[in-house]
């Protein structure tokens, strides 16, 4: 074999050093490949039903009642956040069976999304979910803009899921969390994690509602008043009056600090305590006394985790990203049995997989910048 000779060599190495850091991306110790997950994997092989839906848990139960989830049964939420991490890997495949699940189980002859399925698909609850609503709507309008195949279809649903709720989930002119549309009940409540900006924006850059709309939303979360750090709860549409749980859930903190970080409105005081908790105590709680700014309790969520590094990447603050992306890893693959998922105790729930592989992908996107 003839020899390769010293400048050859030297050639060589620096090609496949370049295809190298062209397939990883180096943050502070760990390395984030340029494939799929390992989370993603973990939520196909073990968080799926047999039909395509999404469990809720990875443990089989059975819910006593069709308000509690368990077990196995469906959630538009994992569906949303589903289509959502296929719009951001750009995988239109992964897209068309989410948007196919979308249409055979979740959508309801009325044009609403149940919120729940069992595990077979069926649905025994007449409700919707906004939350759910919004971010599947989101998704919908962001594959058009990614894909032609089957775009006026997606269209034509992300119009009646809208039609729906300006229709049936709305009182005092106001979205509510939802409506069930079996007795005609609804809710008198806008939780304000619910209120998808994003979403909200691109609907109305379709026509999908009336023109103000976002905005109106937009005013509602900039001028939405907080105890000097943490957000209201929920706005109550007939008192017009902003509620406030003691103790606070920082998922719901998140969101909402998420959907304000799009706006002119950053929201600088949450941003401020997240980084000195993490800084100081190493870690974030899952919920927080409101009264006193210390934890409730002293697990620690992936999907805080997740969500923190999103809010990170709209800060642009990729030093911040990393760190928290290095410390939601720790709690991956903890579990020899389900390498990927994050896994305690034999059981997780769906979210605390979707979040985390969202903030992944988008965190590697945002470093390949």
């Amino acid at each position: 074999m003839r020899n390769i000779s010293r400048k050859g060599l030297l050639w060589l190495l620096i090609v496949v050093a370049s295809i190298t850091a062209g397939s990883m991306i180096y943050i502070k110790g760990y390395w984030v490949v340029d494939e799929p997950t390992p989370t993603a994997a973990f939520v196909q092989h073990h968080m799926t039903n047999p039909n395509g839906t999404l469990a809720s848990y990875l443990k089989d139960a059975i819910s006593d009642t069709p308000d509690v989830v368990a077990g196995r049964e469906a959630l538009s939420e994992s569906l949303g956040l589903w289509m959502q991490y296929a719009v951001a890997k750009n995988d239109e495949e992964l897209f068309k069976q989410s948007y196919d699940l979308l249409t055979t189980y979740f959508l309801m002859p009325q044009k609403y999304i149940a919120w729940k399925l069992d595990a077979e698909g069926e649905s025994l609850v007449t409700t919707n979910a906004l939350g759910d609503d919004l971010r599947i709507i989101g998704a919908l309008l962001s594959a058009t803009e990614l894909w032609e195949q089957d775009k006026a279809s997606v269209l034509k649903t992300a119009a009646e899921l809208t039609q729906t709720l300006n229709q049936s989930v709305q009182m005092e002119g106001n979205y509510i969390d939802f409506h069930d549309f079996s007795n005609g009940i609804s809710s008198d409540t806008l939780s304000l994690a619910y209120v998808d900006l994003p979403a909200l924006k691109a609907m109305e850059q379709y026509e999908l509602h009336e023109p103000g709309t976002y905005e109106k939303y937009e005013y509602m979360l900039k001028g939405m008043p907080d105890d000097g750090l943490f957000y209201p709860k929920s706005f109550n549409v007939n008192s017009k009056t902003y509620i406030y749980d003691d103790k606070v859930n920082l998922i719901d903190q998140l969101i909402v600090a998420n959907h304000l970080a799009t706006t002119s409105h950053k929201p600088d005081k949450l941003i401020s305590f997240l980084k000195e908790e993490f800084a100081t105590r190493k870690q974030l709680a899952g919920q927080y006394r409101r009264s006193d700014r210390t934890p409730v309790v002293s697990y620690e969520s992936p999907s805080v985790y997740g969500l923190a590094i999103l809010l990170a990447i709209k800060s642009g603050d990729p030093k911040w990203a990393k760190q928290l992306y290095n410390h939601m890893i720790t709690f991956r693959s903890q579990d020899p049995n389900y390498p990927g998922g994050y896994v305690f105790n034999g059981d997780t729930h769906a979210f605390d997989n979707l979040f985390p592989l969202i903030a992944e992908t988008e965190l590697q996107k945002y470093l390949r910048k």
